[in-house]
């Protein structure tokens, strides 16, 4: 187990924030309901967004946004829950298949996140053949923690990453699908390598485990790793690198308490033996959530950045990256006062950014020369 660097800690107490001049916005779209993710479609086709009240919609360039596209599975729309990520298979161009998370409920009331793919029209105005290929078990969610995003790894396989549906001790539970990452063929099959694989008292899927609830994943374009981010209780939010068959700590290690500023009850301190420790830690949690490496020729000047939405402290976190070290520089859109839900870098090299909001926004960045 490694000790987390103080100056990793320090550096997330005081920043000074980037210029709001450092970048220029451009609002590609307002009025989306609660958007959560968004994924790019090939030759210019435009971009499939999520809103969480259940509805994926494609926003094209001189069109604007379409009507909905049919053939999305019923979900959730309750508390935290609705329709969450997309993703395009990474043979999209010849499957045309759109993976989809989404919350779930069954007969009792309670809720889990469910992930699956249909085929998308040429037209793209509806998915067809919509298979489910994973549902969170058991079903415990009244409303929170679903978690829902979902990276493919160019090595073909996709991860799904949990929350555990704010039941802390489902996180320690290898038997539970609640506070995973999960690790799934591009088919929706088990790996036979995943590190729980066999084990009678293991669910197959899973990948890593002890997470509280992650909001943005993705894939280091240098070191080809899957790094995670997550939401702490109050205060001690994370980004970690899932290892197959690691646990991350929750909630017995955590550098947050309670709500009601009380400790957690499970909580043994901020490290625990046999636990991993995080790469980074807010001690003040800004919401963390999307997360986007900038790794695209464009601009320059933010090679090696991770960006990283922000929901409560409604910015966009730049960090910069060296192996597995990363330093925040700053912050970007804070005098907008918009939750930022998701981030991604576009085909063109330029960020494109949603806000979390009833009046939600696809907002297209560059840096200003």
């Amino acid at each position: 187990m490694r000790p987390i660097p103080l100056l990793l800690i320090l550096s997330a107490l005081a920043l000074p924030a980037l210029s709001q001049a450092a970048v220029r916005v451009e609002v590609l779209q307002n009025r989306l309901a609660q958007p959560w993710g968004m994924a790019f479609l090939p030759d210019d086709q435009g971009i499939l967004i999520t809103l969480r009240g259940g509805e994926l919609k494609r926003w094209q360039p001189g069109k604007g946004l379409s009507a909905p596209i049919a053939g999305v599975p019923q979900v959730w729309a309750n508390g935290q829950g609705g329709l969450l990520d997309v993703a395009l298979a990474p043979d999209f161009a010849q499957s045309r298949r759109v993976w989809l998370s989404y919350a779930e409920s069954d007969a009792s009331g309670k809720a889990g996140t469910a992930v699956g793919y249909g085929r998308l029209s040429e037209d793209a105005t509806q998915l067809t053949n919509f298979t489910v290929v994973f549902r969170q078990q058991p079903k415990l969610s009244v409303g929170n923690h679903f978690g829902g995003r979902l990276v493919f790894d160019g090595k073909g396989y996709v991860f799904i990453g949990l929350g555990e549906n704010n039941q802390r001790a489902t996180a320690q539970d290898p038997s539970k699908l609640q506070g995973k990452v999960v690790r799934l063929t591009e088919t929706g099959g088990v790996p036979p390598d995943n590190p729980f694989v066999g084990r009678a008292d293991a669910r197959p899927e899973i990948w890593a485990y002890g997470i509280r609830n992650p909001q943005g994943m993705a894939m280091n374009p240098w070191s080809e790793a899957l790094w995670l981010n997550e939401h702490g209780p109050r205060g001690g939010d994370e980004i970690n690198i899932p290892q197959a068959g690691k646990n991350y700590g929750w909630p017995l290690a955590t550098h947050g308490i309670n709500y009601s500023g009380l400790p957690i009850p499970e909580a043994k301190g901020k490290t625990v033996p046999g636990t991993e420790p995080p790469l980074y830690v807010w001690p003040v949690s800004p919401g963390v959530s999307g997360m986007a490496f900038y790794s695209a020729p464009t601009f320059p000047q933010w090679q090696h950045k991770l960006f990283i939405g922000a929901l409560k402290e409604t910015s966009l976190i730049v960090l910069a990256v060296d192996g597995n070290q990363v330093r925040e520089e700053g912050r970007l859109l804070e005098a907008r006062g918009k939750r930022i839900r998701d981030v991604r870098v576009g085909p063109d090299g330029y960020l494109y950014v949603l806000t979390d909001e009833s009046n939600g926004e696809l907002l297209r960045l560059s840096p200003e020369a």
